[in-house]
């Protein structure tokens, strides 16, 4: 009982602040069809929202910098300082965007501003996740390491929805036109306040048992990036490979679909917050248990099933969605979410064991960012853009489909890690005494 309590602290400490981050992060979708109007010269309603996903995806290539910062100065001065550090920058960054002119205003300096904070945003998020992961899965006995770090994605889905439910409750109580006029801005200006309460939450943290045994023993590494890339290169191909469907998933399910539940299907707004905190819920209530599970069973059988789950029934869903029913589509929502969730629910605690502690942070973060520059941040856009120009209404279940093959067979090179000691996982080795 005595170590009950501050795993809960850490626990709650890690999972408030990501939940924060996502939803920051989060609100830029859900408000997309707001800001294409607002940040884009009027016209071509299609290129503009396509603009607005392009800029979404641009934060997104700044991850990997971030990333790449990040994780070798979580590696040199602990976790728990860099990850106060990336919730004030992304706090920060949201709430000016909150504050920023339209093109009305100013023309092309709007979106570029827009553009500006969106990758400030995308730099301070490359930081969250991995060091997020290596923080709970440090704090975490090897039994319950998968539930532990289960926490820090069912935190993201939190995001997700608070999100959601702030932008369709001012889209609800707001007279006729506010919305589109200043109420857009509210969602953006609420994350000050948020950051706050998320900064002082994580000042009170300490450091991870791990990284204060590497600091006491002075193993800490020198150059963590440089020995990240050179001894941990297998590992870091293995998270990006493994985070492809990872990162793919998450996005459509709960950034690209509410979106394409207004545009493509033409159901209203109201049908569209319905499905997806709908989905929400579903992946809320099965990451955790999913994530016990793993603990029992291991990661792999969880990892391929969600592969394989994703492979199989994505083009399905989306026959689905497109029935024309609104409840069937509904049910597919939730059936992506679903498999979404059996497939997160280990898939970063599976990253985080594949590194010993000396680059922990480095290698996943570098793994992580990568991939999702590269295949979650783009996907809004690319299924939108390939949508558009095929009027292929499944072009988003296609690229679910190719990117699950490739995370199984990712999946496929990974040994089970479930439940053995994190101080002897990983590639690296630690210095000698």
């Amino acid at each position: 009982m005595a170590n009950t309590s501050p795993l809960r602290r850490v626990i709650t400490g890690a999972s408030i602040g990501n939940a924060v981050e996502w939803y920051d992060f989060a609100i830029y979708g859900f408000l997309a069809t707001f800001i294409s109007v607002k940040f884009f010269p009027p016209g071509n309603e299609t290129a503009a929202l396509l603009n607005t996903f392009a800029i979404f995806a641009a934060a997104f290539f700044m991850r990997p910098l971030g990333g790449f910062f990040f994780g070798p100065l979580g590696d040199r001065i602990g976790r728990q300082r860099v990850l106060a550090l990336v919730i004030l920058l992304m706090s920060g960054s949201t709430l000016a965007i909150g504050l920023l002119p339209t093109y009305a205003s100013v023309g092309v300096f709007s979106p570029l501003g827009l553009l500006l904070l969106r990758c400030l945003q995308g730099f301070s998020a490359g930081g969250e996740y991995g060091g997020g992961a290596c923080y709970l899965a440090e704090f975490s006995s090897d039994r319950r390491r998968g539930v532990v770090v289960a926490f820090l994605v069912w935190s993201a889905v939190l995001g997700f929805l608070l999100g959601s439910v702030t932008v369709t409750l001012l889209t609800t109580v707001l007279p006729d036109g506010a919305m589109a006029s200043y109420g857009w801005r509210i969602p953006f200006l609420l994350a000050g306040p948020l950051g706050l309460v998320g900064l002082y939450i994580r000042l009170r943290l300490e450091d991870t048992p791990a990284f204060a045994e590497l600091s006491e023993a002075d193993e800490v590494a020198a150059s963590p990036l440089r020995e990240a890339v050179t001894k941990a290169w297998v590992p870091i191909l293995q998270v990006i490979g493994l985070m492809i469907i990872h990162n793919v998933g998450f996005y459509v399910v709960f950034t690209y679909l509410p979106t394409y539940f207004i545009k493509t299907l033409h159901f209203s707004k109201t049908a569209s917050f319905v499905s997806i905190t709908t989905a929400s819920v579903v992946a809320l209530v099965l990451i955790l248990p999913l994530g016990a599970l793993s603990d029992r069973i291991g990661r792999r059988p969880l990892l391929i099933a969600g592969a394989l789950g994703f492979a199989v029934l994505a083009y399905p869903a989306f026959l689905l969605l497109n029935s024309g029913s609104l409840v069937t589509a509904i049910l597919a929502h939730c059936l992506l979410a679903a498999i979404e969730a059996v497939f997160v629910s280990v898939s970063l605690v599976t990253a985080a064991e594949l590194f010993a502690t000396r680059v922990r942070y480095s290698g996943l973060s570098i793994g992580y960012n990568v991939s999702v520059a590269v295949f979650g941040g783009t996907t809004p856009y690319v299924v939108t853009l390939v949508a558009a120009r095929t009027g292929n209404d499944y072009a988003a279940g296609i690229y679910v489909v190719t990117a699950a093959v490739v995370s199984l067979l990712a999946v496929l090179t990974l040994r089970e890690t479930a439940a053995k000691p994190l101080q002897t996982l990983g590639v690296t080795a630690p210095a000698a005494p």
